[in-house]
């Protein structure tokens, strides 16, 4: 008989996020563990690392014959200028940047002078993006990213007929876990399908056992089920929009808690 996500609740007491460790106090991990008693660490179980200036050449992409920049995370913004950097290329003060977020904008302040330039953000998804881009048809985009990423925005360029180039300009990989003796904890955290790759890459013989796995985007969902693991938390939900959120819904539900 196949074990469902009923039948394994348990109580948590410890949870792995396999994210970086927030740096903000006011972090929402933070304050659920206050709130519920709980051990919460974090150790990010991907890595990103740059693509080799040599390689990024074979893709042939001329940087400065596109007139905008589609930036979705820090990690576009940090990889893309340091090409620019590597390539002797200064961004023309009309190029045009369109970040998925405030967040991903503001942090364009590290490269370039904010308040000269075009700069466009979505509120806090690609479908907000999107919606900018729709207005743009006429731009020249460039859309640096790594060689594992989600399919909607190039799918939409592409159905919606935009003049655009992927550039691959980093790598995300498998982060070395070694020093992480085991995954004893009640719930792991997941966001993304490479970080259920790494975990069998750093422990082959992994057996979920009674571990939690808790799982954001439908992307991360599918790569639990096809790992043959037990999906027991689903992020987001109509009533819990964010990992936290889905969590503090199961740990309520199964620490008996009202």
């Amino acid at each position: 008989m196949t074990e469902t996500a009923t039948d394994r609740m348990r109580k948590v007491k410890s949870i792995l996020v396999t994210q970086e460790a927030p740096t903000d106090a006011n972090s929402p991990y933070l304050k659920l563990a206050e709130k519920y008693s709980l051990k919460i660490d974090f150790r990010p179980f991907i890595q990103v690392e740059p693509v080799p200036i040599k390689d990024f050449r074979k893709q042939k992409v001329d940087i400065l014959q596109h007139t905008a920049i589609i930036l979705t995370s820090r990690h576009a913004v940090d990889h893309f200028f340091s090409i620019c950097r590597e390539l002797k290329i200064d961004m023309p003060p009309d190029m045009k940047y369109f970040c998925i977020s405030d967040q991903t904008s503001n942090y364009l302040q590290k490269y370039i002078v904010i308040r000269k330039r075009k700069i466009f953000s979505g509120l806090k998804d690609t479908k907000d993006l999107l919606e900018i881009i729709k207005k743009h048809k006429n731009e020249k985009f460039l859309f640096p990213c790594s060689d594992i990423r989600k399919s909607d925005i190039p799918d939409f360029l592409t159905d919606n007929g935009f003049n655009f180039t992927e550039a691959i300009m980093y790598h995300t990989v498998a982060a070395n876990l070694n020093d992480l003796k085991n995954v004893y904890y009640d719930v792991l955290a997941f966001f993304s399908p490479s970080g259920i790759s790494s975990l069998f890459v750093n422990f082959p013989d992994f057996k979920q056992n009674n571990t939690r796995i808790a799982a954001f985007g439908p992307a991360t969902a599918k790569a639990v089920r096809d790992a043959n693991l037990v999906l027991d938390i689903e992020a987001p939900l109509p009533n819990a929009p964010s990992m936290t959120g889905a969590l503090e819904l199961y740990i309520k539900s199964a620490n008996g808690i009202k």
